[in-house]
């Protein structure tokens, strides 16, 4: 049955469901959990199922098998599995990007400073970030940081508790590690945003968002509008309501009322703007660089830049 917007609560719960994907301990869960909590599916007439994987090739699995009709991902994958032949589409989810953290007493000052130390990777050799920095070490010291320091590929945890113990010189993490990193005592030496207006891209445009088929718009149209409507009413309850965060504090695994703290603010700066022409022309440019460093390991052999991946619900 087709259910239009601000639809009854009777009418949500008919609707044919729309199945979101998210990693079990995913922080696209603190946005979900706040639909629920203030009932903004029901305002919206959506109903929404959740399936919560463990890795993100398990969320790109069931996308691509039909168990889920959207997940969270970022939009360069997106774009090589369009240009493989699978007709995905990509809206905002997170503009938070990560950065480069280090101790607050060994007096590093610049990239510069790193040299011959030993840095942490969130990921691997194709990690988009660390990608990204060596470009920005190209340019502003003239070689590829990995002439410059150590890298040492690995997981955030793992990398986040290496340098604790004093066996890593900094790591460069996601932002809700950064976030957590910041909270006990390190601070960012680098961050990405920083680095992609030096590169020329700007504004910087949000690299994770929600990933679903292009079908799924011809075939849950009313869902889909009334969930995106419902994001945009959590983001805003998320940006400007502190008791919803307490709320959401127990799924946070947080230690520490710093580290509370620091992940909020950094959650709330990474709420995106509208997707619009600016941001297009800056992930086109941010497409050229990281084809260049990552080349068809990172993108394939065969994906241009696809301007058509990106959707703007319409206001």
């Amino acid at each position: 049955m087709a259910i239009v917007p601000f639809a009854s609560r009777g009418d949500a719960q008919k609707s044919e469901p729309l199945k979101i994907g998210s990693l079990k301990f995913g922080t696209v869960n603190w946005l979900l959990d706040t639909i629920t909590d203030e009932k903004l599916d029901h305002r919206e007439g959506v109903r929404i199922e959740r399936l919560e994987l463990a890795s993100n090739q398990a969320l790109t699995v069931a996308l691509q098998a039909g168990a889920v009709d959207l997940i969270v991902s970022d939009w360069l994958w997106a774009m090589r599995q369009r240009a493989e032949g699978d007709n995905l589409r990509f809206a905002p989810y997170s503009s938070a990007l990560g950065a480069l953290m280090v101790p607050r007493d060994r007096g590093f000052k610049s990239l510069a400073d790193l040299k011959g130390k030993r840095l942490g990777v969130a990921g691997s050799a194709l990690d988009k970030s660390w990608l990204l920095l060596r470009a920005f070490s190209r340019n502003t010291l003239h070689a590829d940081l990995t002439e410059i320091v150590e890298p040492i590929y690995g997981a955030p945890p793992l990398l986040s508790e290496q340098l604790r113990l004093g066996r890593l010189d900094g790591v460069l993490t996601f932002w809700n590690f950064a976030a957590r990193l910041d909270a006990a005592g390190y601070q960012p030496l680098i961050d990405m945003v920083d680095v992609m207006s030096s590169l020329g891209v700007h504004p910087a445009p949000p690299l994770v968002g929600f990933v679903w088929r292009e079908e799924l718009l011809r075939n849950k149209p009313e869902q889909v509008a009334g969930f995106f409507r419902a994001v945009e009413g959590a983001n805003r309850v998320l940006k400007a309501e502190d008791k919803a965060w307490q709320r959401l504090r127990p799924v946070m695994a947080v230690e520490t009322d710093a580290e509370f703290q620091r992940l909020k603010d950094y959650f709330r700066a990474g709420i995106p703007s509208p997707w619009g022409a600016a941001e297009t022309q800056a992930a086109e440019r941010l497409f050229g660089i990281l084809n260049e460093f990552g080349g068809p390991d990172l993108v394939g052999p065969r994906t241009r830049f696809d301007p058509s991946l990106f959707w703007a619900p319409k206001a």
